[in-house]
């Protein structure tokens, strides 16, 4: 936006040059204006008019979102249920049930407004880094991530640890323990109990299993027992942290819940009970964003296609209802169909691709 005085010495300018005998259109293009704007900045008596930007009317869209619908966005988005929660699960959420209100974007824009737009979370945005070994899942049991994090307690300078392992295609937790000690043994029992309730004695291939460097996962004993399951193991590099992402996600998405014990648990039970209470939610209520908003037990059993049409047909739907606020397609409710760890090298990951398969990638 040019100032009234700032216009006044550009037209003065290119006037000079003009009465010089150079041509309106180059000197224009020097000032840094068209000929156009310079006719749209004059009056008919030669008189330079100021911006007119600022002071026009506008009228309101047609389509437009009324105060009411603003009201019920606010009211559904401040609900205890979804007040922890961003727009971007609150939607999903909501289309399972049959209830349409309004885009992502147009819940992002009226919390903005109401000054409710920062995160709702204690979570920020992670670095990205390039890791290496590259792993494409395209159904649940064939590629596993496993690790060990600190839980605190009460007690200063004492943890309790839980060991987790994750379905990397559907990104269930299909087994965790809690343990007052880290010992390989633990990993070890993890491990024989995962295998048996996941069935794999029964599958043609066994699933892949990715860690990090750490001496309880690389033990002797887990060693032994990964190759009398017939599980073969992955590693992360050497002083490398992000090379397990997926499982350092969920860690992270555990630890900033809001029912997370930040001050410490006070006994192994306590932690126990909180580790059952988290597994329950991440499994069967979270809305995974990575896996297009279902939740790891729904992916995991194979109903995420289902709900992701029936995701589509409602936003069909709402759009043939008010088409004048639809710019353009509906959201993209195409299922993930391949999951890739540390995707390094391209012909690892194009390898596992159906040339018939539409669905998409998650790395």
């Amino acid at each position: 936006m040019t100032a009234l005085e700032d216009r006044r010495i550009i037209v003065r300018h290119i006037d000079e040059a003009h009465a010089a005998g150079a041509r309106l259109v180059p000197a224009c293009k020097v000032a840094g204006i068209t000929a156009r704007t310079l006719q749209r900045w004059r009056t008919e008596d030669g008189q330079v008019l100021p911006d007119g930007r600022p002071t026009s009317s506008r009228p309101r869209p047609a389509h437009a979102l009324t105060e009411e619908e603003k009201a019920l966005m606010l009211a559904t988005a401040n609900a205890p249920r979804f007040a922890d929660l961003p727009p971007a699960r609150i939607v999903p959420m909501l289309a399972d049930e049959g209830v349409y209100i309004a885009s992502e974007s147009s819940f992002q824009r009226v919390l903005r407004a109401a000054g409710q737009n920062r995160r709702r979370g204690r979570a920020r945005s992670p670095a990205r880094h390039r890791p290496p070994t590259t792993h494409v899942a395209t159904a649940p049991g064939q590629v596993w991530c496993w690790d060990m994090t600190y839980l605190p307690s009460k007690v200063r300078g004492q943890w309790f640890y839980l060991y987790l392992i994750m379905d990397l295609y559907s990104r269930k937790i299909v087994g965790w323990e809690i343990h007052e000690q880290d010992s390989a043994e633990h990993a070890v029992r993890l491990l024989r109990r995962v295998a048996l309730s996941e069935d794999i004695h029964a599958k043609p291939q066994r699933p892949v299993l990715h860690g990090d460097n750490g001496s309880t996962l690389k033990a002797t004993t887990v060693l032994a027992m990964l190759n009398w399951l017939g599980i073969r193991p992955s590693y992360s590099r050497p002083r490398v942290s992000d090379d397990n992402a997926f499982v350092e996600a969920l860690f992270k998405t555990a630890k900033y819940r809001p029912e997370f014990p930040a001050g410490g648990v006070a006994s192994l039970d306590e932690a126990r009970q909180w580790g059952h209470r988290f597994v329950a939610w991440y499994n069967d209520e979270h809305r995974h964003s990575r896996i297009g908003y279902v939740t790891p037990s729904q992916r995991h059993c194979g109903q995420d296609v289902d709900i992701l049409q029936a995701r589509h047909r409602l936003y069909e739907m709402a759009r043939s209802q008010t088409p004048s606020r639809w710019s353009g397609n509906t959201r993209n409710w195409q299922p993930i169909t391949r999951v890739t760890l540390n995707p390094e090298r391209d012909s690892v990951a194009q390898a596992a691709i159906n040339p018939r398969d539409n669905g998409q990638v998650a790395a």
